[in-house]
């Protein structure tokens, strides 16, 4: 049998440590806020054994049901904080902590630094992406905007029948509730932050 890609192995290998993060921090985050499995389930409309599979990394959880559980898990947040609202706050997350979604061609990396406090109206990643890497995505909701900033490298978006290269330094915004592509057609890793802000803060 001939010898793997190694750069196949090591994607692999980088997929499956990035799912354990999320299955760790759903995990960690439902037990900090006593919350059980069915509890969880019932706040989020995601199944049961679905949120178990998660944490145990035995399956690649959709944004959707990611963000269902952000939702679900931001009402335990609330409450937490509204105990202490007099005292002052700071949060640090590790790099381990931070949630991080990977595309289907495994060359698309978005790892979620925004607040899930935030996620129904603002919503922000750190995105990596490596040559020839896409990253297709159907609406937001209706009038969200989304603004992507490239620190080093170059992408391609594509909305409706425009397309503009953004280069390093420079940023686009643009109407993100119908589909929009993201790619990198250069020969380096492109890296970017992308800030995302939905119907429920732009809406009149």
């Amino acid at each position: 049998m001939a010898d793997r890609d190694p750069k196949k192995i090591e994607m692999d290998a980088g997929a499956h440590v990035l799912s354990g993060n999320l299955g760790k921090t759903v995990q960690r985050l439902r037990k900090a806020y006593n919350l059980s499995l069915s509890e969880l389930s019932e706040q989020s409309g995601v199944a049961k054994s679905i949120i178990s599979q998660i944490e145990r990394n035995e399956t690649n959880p959709t944004l959707a049901t990611i963000w269902r559980l952000s939702q679900a898990l931001d009402v335990s947040i609330e409450r937490v904080l509204a105990t202490a609202t007099e005292e002052p706050f700071l949060e640090k997350l590790s790099r381990a902590d931070t949630p991080l979604l990977v595309s289907d061609d495994g060359k698309c990396r978005l790892s979620i630094i925004g607040w899930i406090k935030t996620v129904e109206w603002l919503q922000w990643y750190d995105f990596q992406c490596d040559p020839g890497g896409v990253l297709e995505s159907e609406g937001h909701q209706r009038g969200s905007i989304e603004s992507l900033s490239v620190l080093s490298g170059e992408l391609q978006v594509e909305v409706g029948d425009r397309v503009e290269t953004v280069g390093a330094g420079e940023s686009a915004r643009y109407r993100c509730d119908g589909r929009h592509v993201i790619r990198n057609v250069g020969d380096q890793t492109a890296h970017a932050t992308m800030v995302c802000i939905l119907k429920a803060a732009v809406m009149e």
